[in-house]
């Protein structure tokens, strides 16, 4: 009962870290295509 116990708390720990790892990397990319526009933006007005 209390290995049945550990793992599923192993298992629902590893799916917050992956959950949160997923989140990071949209905000990166959300970041990254933030400046790509500015950076065109800038191309087209210069």
């Amino acid at each position: 009962m209390k290995l049945s116990r550990i793992v599923s708390l192993a298992a629902v720990l590893a799916c917050a870290l992956a959950v949160s790892a997923c989140a990071n990397t949209i905000r990166g990319v959300g970041k990254d295509v933030k400046s790509t526009a500015r950076a065109v933006e800038d191309a087209v007005t210069n």
